[in-house]
């Protein structure tokens, strides 16, 4: 199982490397380069024109590498895996495809968005319940605790899986950061993903196959980083930071520790913590509790060097996996 773990991985990872030589001229040529906010960090502007769309390539080697090295390509639990990614990366093409080739540079309209999104996770959700056998109950992290939920699952869960996959989306601002904090928490997901399969919790008839495709998750994070770390000479866009999200939230539910997501992504959700608290306080009060958010963006603004703030953040990012994986320990009995 290693090997096939490994070699999942290394599949992702040398796919990736292959395709971003190839791919990142084409989209120069194409001029799809990356809008930069003038309210922004100063020091941003100079990424203006830097190709965008760069999930295709992580993407192509992340599916690519697990239907290759599953077990059961062609299960439903393995097209559901790929299927709710890609359905999730075609949101987010489609959002750039509008803000880089059309010009509109709001994309895609929240609510377009949040439909699309709150239908892939009912999907997610339905397929898994209905047709997986995976039931309603909700694990407490570092705890034994399980709490039978019924149809509210349904409601808890797909807002948790909206949250955290536009989590994902906000932290790729900097150089680096979405993708290496991906690979962390794709990593605590192989491991969750053994654990799960060991203790009889997944639902996967194959459950290995769920590590495989952690593992291709981090390969082709891992490849990406080559093109993405500063100066970065691709952007993901939206198409690869909400498949990301797409892709882990995808691997919560199906090892039914949706609540531990939010520990394992403790740095996604903080992140989108901060953008909550910013709105509502510039709302009610007309004062900013940050400089800028997201967060990364007020440590930026505090005077941290880009490469600083990405490094502390993964850094944030190793510790939340580890504590996922503590907190997911338990809830299997």
């Amino acid at each position: 199982m290693s090997e096939r773990l490994v070699m999942a991985a290394g599949l992702a990872l040398i796919i990736t490397l292959v395709l971003g030589p190839f791919l990142i001229p084409v989209l120069r040529i194409l001029k799809f380069g990356q809008n930069v906010r003038d309210d922004g960090p100063k020091r941003h502007l100079k990424k203006a024109g830097t190709p965008t769309m760069g999930g295709i390539i992580f993407l192509v080697g992340i599916i690519v590498s697990s239907l290759v090295m599953a077990e059961q390509p062609t299960s439903l639990e393995m097209v559901t895996l790929v299927g709710i990614t890609l359905g999730y990366g075609l949101i987010g093409f489609v959002d750039d495809f509008i803000k880089v080739v059309m010009h509109r540079s709001l994309g895609l309209r929240a609510y377009q968005k949040l439909i699309g999104q709150f239908g892939l996770a009912f999907i997610l959700m339905w397929v898994s319940v209905r047709w997986l056998g995976r039931g309603t109950d909700l694990a407490i992290p570092f705890t034994s605790i399980h709490f039978e939920l019924g149809w509210f699952y349904y409601v808890l869960i797909s807002l948790v899986i909206v949250l955290m996959t536009n989590a994902v989306n906000l932290t790729d601002g900097l150089d680096g950061l979405a993708a290496g904090s991906t690979m962390f928490a794709g990593a605590a997901y192989v491991v969750i993903a053994l654990l799960a399969a060991i203790h009889g919790v997944a639902v996967l008839a194959h459950e290995t196959d769920m590590a495989v495709f952690a593992a291709a998750l981090v390969g082709g994070s891992l490849g990406f980083l080559r093109f993405n770390t500063y100066p970065a000479r691709i952007f993901m866009g939206d198409t690869g930071s909400l498949a990301l999200g797409g892709a882990l939230a995808s691997l919560a539910v199906l090892t039914k520790s949706e609540f531990v997501f939010i520990v394992i992504g403790g740095l996604f959700a903080a992140e989108a913590l901060s953008v909550i608290i910013q709105v509502i306080s510039f709302q009610t009060t007309g004062k900013r509790v940050f400089r800028m958010s997201p967060l990364h963006h007020h440590f930026e603004l505090a005077g941290w060097s880009e490469w600083k703030v990405v490094i502390v953040f993964w850094s944030v990012a190793v510790i939340c996996a580890v504590l996922g994986i503590m907190g997911y320990m338990p809830t299997l009995g």
